[in-house]
């Protein structure tokens, strides 16, 4: 249940109100927008006379919310939510490109990569330390001396970093080295990882898992947040389709249904989405047309010894070449990066 309050409504009348509220047994959660102040309830609302809500003299209307979640939810939050990271800030008027490598695998080249794209305009910086692979021969990554080996690129750089977290055991390793949690697609319903992390008060990153719908992954961003963690940033990274000319589908709807859904702040991974270099660039032009607050793009050194997701990585001087024609795109549709 959401009360939309009436314009002019002072502090102590709204803390007053809140408190009668609380007397049912539901949690209040009170937002002052720009345009609209409301107050979201969370619990059993269906112990609370709404016609006696009604009546109160502050409240303008009462909606109900049928939608599962309820944080999450535009109409709980009118306004959109900007995550700030270092100085970065995402779902804001400015596009956020977050540029790197699949898998950290050497201090070498992850600082090499990290000041390259810098220069061609990325704000963060992503590399993978925990690498959940689909082959128990692939690649792992390096772990804990992969997190060490980022934390020097960023005092290199300045850039805030976006690595992966796979298990709850390694959530005190990353709050001493990472600025924004990744959740990747196969952890997108680890339920007891995303409780966990509600727990904490770093950005949290989610990937829509690759089988599930627009509503599960806000329900899995509801888990986060209702752990008191609302630093949510949703990423589309592709889904499961029966189409083969791609690793995955891009469901660029995702984003603009997304937005209009939830308040928070929307990216896309256009590089686990393609599967292929070369569809990088198309796909990230669709994003930003689509309203993408930000992409993830993987860019490798040298794409072809890669020891991970060589075959989608841009090098370093074709994501150069392809920010330009991003900000042609975000300008056309009133933004910038």
């Amino acid at each position: 249940m959401i009360l939309v309050l009436k314009s002019g409504t002072s502090s102590d009348q709204l803390e007053e109100l809140c408190v009668w509220l609380r007397r049912f047994g539901v949690q209040t959660n009170p937002i002052i927008g720009s345009e609209m102040s409301v107050v979201g309830l969370v619990g059993d609302t269906s112990v609370i006379d709404i016609d006696q809500v009604r009546q109160h003299e502050i409240v303008e209307r009462v909606m109900k919310v049928q939608e599962p979640y309820k944080r999450a939810n535009r109409r709980f939050h009118p306004d959109d939510t900007i995550v700030e990271v270092g100085g970065v800030a995402i779902g804001g008027p400015d596009i956020v490109l977050i540029a790197g490598p699949c898998s950290v695998e050497s201090e070498e080249q992850i600082a090499g990569i990290a000041r390259q794209v810098q220069s061609s305009g990325a704000k963060l910086l992503r590399g993978g330390a925990f690498k959940p692979r689909s082959s128990p021969y692939a690649f792992q990554g390096l772990k804990a001396e992969g997190l060490l080996y980022l934390s020097h690129a960023r005092e290199q750089t300045g850039l805030p970093l976006v690595s992966e977290i796979t298990n709850v055991s390694q959530i005190e390793m990353f709050e001493a080295y990472v600025d924004i949690f990744q959740v990747g697609t196969r952890n997108m319903q680890n339920f007891e990882l995303l409780k966990q992390l509600g727990q904490t008060r770093k950005p949290v990153l989610l990937k829509r898992g690759f089988m599930n719908t627009i509503d599960e992954l806000l329900m899995s961003a509801e888990y986060i947040m209702s752990g008191g963690n609302d630093k949510v940033i949703l990423c589309e990274r592709g889904i499961r389709t029966f189409e083969t000319a791609t690793r995955n589908t891009l469901d660029v709807s995702a984003v603009p249904v997304l937005k209009r859904r939830s308040h928070l702040p929307v990216i896309v991974d256009p590089s686990h989405a393609a599967g292929d270099a070369w569809l990088v660039d198309p796909l990230s032009k669709a994003a930003i047309a689509a309203g993408a607050d930000g992409l993830i793009i993987e860019v490798h050194n040298d794409p072809s010894r890669a020891l991970s997701d060589g075959q989608q990585s841009l090098t370093p001087a074709a994501f150069d070449a392809l920010v330009p024609e991003l900000r042609r795109v975000a300008e056309a549709v009133g933004r910038r990066i």
